[in-house]
Formats: structure tokens, sequence, C-alpha cells
């Protein structure tokens, strides 16, 4: 199954009938609960403005290569959740700010320089300028330096890159996509053997064999 994206590249599945959720009874409750609330789109953020949402929906959507609203609004939501809870991080660099103020002040500082560049917001932007500036940031060289007030890109893109990348893969659609069963607990494997695969996992399309 091949769906183009606007502006972006393909998304391509290999298991294009596979769907994880179709194991949901095979889960125990609290599995099923966590799974399930990663499908709920709707939610109120606890610590990002509306402003700093829509900022990350671009800069999230392009991490990403997936500008799925559904996909997209699940890793706001994880972002916003992870920054409120605000429980530590197990390392940081000397001379970077905490998560929380690396995110806030990173997206206004990207933000401005969006504005000075292009006159617009980031999520303002055409595609191509949108892209443009993406590249910039992720060999953390977005001008004009005065607008970072000595903020690190680097550790401001990394953040934003690792909070996206594991929200994104942690969806079921994407789960799907990719293959994954998701929970094995309490079922378990049986057939672990190289090339064996039990009837519930993905099997790719019968034209890829």
């Amino acid at each position: 199954m091949t769906e183009p994206l606007p502006n972006g590249p393909t998304v391509r599945s290999h298991y294009p009938e596979y769907d994880v959720m179709d194991a949901l009874e095979q889960w125990d409750d609290h599995t099923q609960a966590i799974v399930g609330a990663r499908l709920v789109r709707e939610h109120d953020y606890r610590y990002l403005t509306l402003t700093e949402a829509e900022l990350l929906r671009a800069v999230c959507s392009l991490l990403a290569g997936d500008d799925r609203g559904e996909i997209i609004q699940y890793v706001l939501c994880h972002i916003d959740e992870t920054l409120y809870r605000n429980v530590g991080e197990s390392q940081r660099k000397a001379g970077v700010p905490a998560a929380r103020q690396l995110i806030r002040d990173g997206l206004q500082a990207l933000d401005r320089a969006s504005m000075l560049r292009f006159g617009d917001h980031l999520f303002q932007l055409h595609g191509n300028e949108q892209r443009q500036l993406m590249l910039e940031f992720g060999e953390f060289r977005v001008e004009p330096a005065a607008v970072w007030n000595g903020l690190p890109q680097k550790a401001l893109f990394q953040k934003l890159l690792a909070l996206t990348v594991e929200a994104y893969y942690s969806h079921p659609l994407v789960w799907s996509e990719i293959g994954y069963g998701g929970p094995a607990y309490p079922r378990g494997y049986v057939r672990t053997a190289i090339g064996q695969t039990d009837p519930w996992e993905a099997k790719r399309s019968h034209d890829e064999a």
C-alpha cells in the first residue's frame, strides 16, 4: 500500500492487510487501556500553548516524514504530557537548559527565525520553506544567531527528534505499517525459531515475496 503525503515523502506498508488492533482482546485490561488511548485524538494541552503546539506540529511532521493528523496529534500529546510531568532527565550536558525550557525557548527562537526570513510563522510557511528551515535546523545552523541567545540548536534538535521518534513508533497505526504485533503479554510467542512466525503476526503481502 502506498499513500502519498502532501508536499512530502510516501508512507509505504509491507503489511497492507494487517491491523495490530485486531489483537486487542489478547491483551490484558491495562495494556488495552494504554494502547487504546493512543488512538484518542482530542486532548487539552497541559503545558504547551496553542501556538507552541502548532509550531511543534510542523516540526514533528517533518521530523517523522508524516503529516497524518491522528498520528502527529498523538506525538504532540506525548510531548505535552512529558513536559507537563517534568519528571527529570537521565542526563543533560552542562549549559543545556532543562527540557521544558529548552523546547519552549527553542520553539520561540525557531519561529522568530522564520518570521525574520520568510515573514510568517513556521507553521504557516509553504512546504518548501518549512523543509528548508528544518534542513538547516538539522545541521544546527539556523540564522540569525541573535534569536537563539546562546540556546544550543543541536541539543534542541536532538531532544525534539528523540521525543518525536519515541511517540511516532508507539502509535498503533505505525505498528501495523511496520508489522509490529504490539505487546506480546500475556499471549507470548510460541514459534521462536529463525524464519518462523506465529499465526497472529504480520505477513508481508504476496506481491512483495
